[in-house]
C-alpha cells in the first residue's frame, strides 16, 4: 500500500506568505497622473521664470512637454516595478532598480541619445534598487520618532563621559 509523501514540519514553518500580485496598470495609470500634477507644477514654475508673451497659457503650450514628460516617467517606473514584481512573484529591490532602470532610458531617449539613455538606466536603476533595499525610507529604522527622553539616553549611552578629576589638596 502506497503512502503519500509527507512534508517536514521545519518546511512549513519557514515559508514566506505568498505573493499578492499587483495590479500592474491601476499602478501605472495612479502613479502617471500624480507625476504628471508634479509635471504640472514643474511647468508652472518654468513658464514663471520665462520671459515672453503668452501669459498663463504658456503653462500648456510653452512648457506643457514637462508635464507629458514626468506623466510619462511617473506611469513606467510604476507599471514596470509592478509588472517585474508579477513576473517573479517577489517584492524586493530588483523591482525597483528596473523600473528606475526604464524610467532612466525614457529621460535618455528624450534627450535623443543612446548614450545617455543606457547611462540614465544605468543610474536610475542603482538609486531606486539602493533605495529600496535599504527600506524604501529616508529617516532610518524609526529611531527618530522615539521621545526625548530615549533619545538623550542613547546620546549618552553613545558619547564618552569625562573622567571626575580628583583634587589633590
Amino acid at each position: 500500500m502506497a503512502t503519500a509523501p509527507t512534508t517536514s514540519s521545519s518546511h512549513d514553518a519557514n515559508t514566506t506568505p505568498a505573493y499578492e500580485p499587483k495590479p500592474s496598470l491601476k499602478n501605472g495609470a495612479i502613479t502617471g497622473l500624480q507625476a504628471g500634477g508634479v509635471g504640472v507644477l514643474v511647468s508652472a514654475v518654468q513658464n514663471a521664470l520665462d520671459t515672453h508673451t503668452r501669459g498663463a497659457s504658456g503653462v500648456i503650450t510653452r512648457t506643457g512637454g514637462t508635464i507629458g514628460f514626468f506623466a510619462a516617467m511617473g506611469a513606467t517606473f510604476a507599471f514596470t516595478d509592478s509588472y517585474v514584481a508579477n513576473l517573479r512573484q517577489t517584492d524586493d529591490a530588483l523591482n525597483g532598480a528596473a523600473g528606475g532602470c526604464a524610467a532612466g532610458f525614457l529621460a535618455g531617449i528624450r534627450a535623443r541619445s543612446i548614450p545617455v539613455a543606457v547611462a540614465s538606466c544605468a543610474v536610475m536603476g542603482a538609486l531606486v534598487g539602493t533605495f529600496d533595499a535599504a527600506g524604501k525610507t529616508l529617516t532610518g529604522d524609526g529611531r527618530d520618532t522615539e521621545g526625548r527622553d530615549a533619545r538623550e539616553e542613547r546620546r549618552q549611552r553613545f558619547f564618552k563621559h569625562k573622567q571626575p578629576v580628583e583634587s589633590t589638596e
